[in-house]
């Protein structure tokens, strides 16, 4: 780029001020917000007194009795713990949350997950220096992503010195002088490997423990709570969204959820319907896809066709890092509907909203490309992804 610097290092206490003064802002926004509309904060643990109360016991130790018209319930997840002899006794094992707030970068991290959150962190601690290695139990990294997509992420990650291990699985953890020794099975032999920090990023679970389901008769599985496309509980006035369902835990999905939620209890009438939820990753580059992937269009047994766009041949994207990741779309074989956009690439997050709104729309690849395409910027290659489809890209050959 013809730009000389020197790096000497990186002030980590300076980064992890700068995270907790960005959070604070947003969490000090939402309290602003809160007060605006009057809403009375209660801090708690709360749980069913009855179908029509909760009992909310303070932090203080004493108990209020709050009736209720209608309720929403948003309790949200907390990570998983998996049944790994020695995590839970090993300190240098650690939840997102406690990998989000090290007082120092480790020399050495051990993921163990390759979903969205240990492949997140893993880009973040690799790129602050840390030596990492993932450890994902399935033959692919992030399963619920588009499977050729996924393997160029991982291709990236393991050049920039990531070591990835698919298809292997954890047998114990143990303590070591530099912080756990883990002993992995992969290739069906057992290898061990030494890491100052573990981050245990398995999944998350529903956290409804506390609310007494059970008492009100609210239908759940194992703690998941089940609702309708309105958001309701079977018990009427009993609303729920969010991690708390179980389903898909994103913030993004809770907020729309809520909205539903909100909407019927007061009396108007509202349906959620996931089909346009984008999913996002935070990896380097960024990965968003949105609707079927080429997996679940094969699954389910409906004709597609593939367009793909690779973002070498994208002016901006070439500007900005260098032309990595691609575009694809996959369409309906005989009316060209969009059934899934899937976006690795520099801000492939925020590229992913035109993509969710053609398929909320039910638009066709046709008007995807009869829409003209702002240049130079990422998101014309969209429209050729588009066009490549049905075979008609202007910028790389037509296969």
């Amino acid at each position: 780029l013809g730009i000389q610097v020197s790096v000497n290092g990186i002030d980590w206490k300076a980064v992890q001020s700068r995270k907790e003064a960005v959070t604070n802002q947003l969490v000090s926004g939402v309290t602003g917000l809160m007060k605006a509309n009057k809403i009375r904060v209660i801090e708690g643990t709360a749980s069913f007194a009855s179908k029509t109360a909760l009992e909310v016991v303070k932090k203080d130790g004493t108990k209020e009795n709050v009736p209720f018209d209608k309720v929403i319930l948003a309790t949200g997840s907390v990570p998983a713990v998996p049944p790994i002899p020695g995590v839970k006794e090993n300190a240098a094992c650690v939840d997102s949350t406690g990998a989000l707030a090290f007082d120092h970068v480790p020399e050495t991290l051990l993921v163990i997950g390759g979903g969205v959150i240990g492949m997140e962190l893993a880009t973040a601690y690799s790129r602050f220096g840390a030596k990492v290695t993932v450890v994902e139990a399935m033959p692919k990294l992030l399963p619920m992503m588009d499977g050729e997509l996924t393997a160029m992420l991982r291709k990236k990650m393991e050049a920039s010195g990531v070591t990835i291990l698919t298809e292997a699985k954890v047998q114990s953890v143990e303590a070591a002088p530099v912080g756990a020794k883990v002993q992995v099975e992969v290739g069906g032999k057992v290898e061990s490997f030494e890491a100052e920090k573990v981050l245990v990023a398995v999944g998350r679970r529903t956290d409804t423990e506390a609310l007494g389901l059970d008492k009100v008769g609210i239908a759940h599985d194992r703690g998941r709570i089940t609702v309708n496309d309105k958001m309701e509980t079977n018990v009427p006035n009993i609303y729920a969204i969010g991690d708390c369902l179980g389903k898909v835990m994103l913030a993004h999905v809770a907020s729309a959820q809520g909205e539903v939620a909100a909407e019927n209890a007061l009396g108007e009438t509202a349906v959620y319907d996931g089909k346009t939820n984008p999913s996002c990753v935070y990896t380097d580059p960024e990965f968003a896809g949105v609707g079927l992937t080429e997996e679940k269009a094969k699954e389910e047994g409906i004709p597609y066709q593939v367009g793909k766009f690779p973002l070498m041949a994208n002016g901006k994207a070439l500007i900005m890092n260098g032309g990595e990741g691609m575009i694809k779309f996959i369409i309906g074989k005989e009316y060209g509907e969009v059934l899934g956009v899937h976006i690795l690439g520099p801000r492939a997050t925020d590229l992913i909203g035109e993509c969710a709104l053609a398929i909320g729309m039910e638009a066709t690849v046709d008007e995807i490309y009869a829409t003209i395409h702002a240049h130079p910027t990422v998101t014309e290659a969209v429209r050729e992804a588009a066009l490549a489809a049905t075979k008609r890209a202007i910028h790389i050959p037509n296969k």
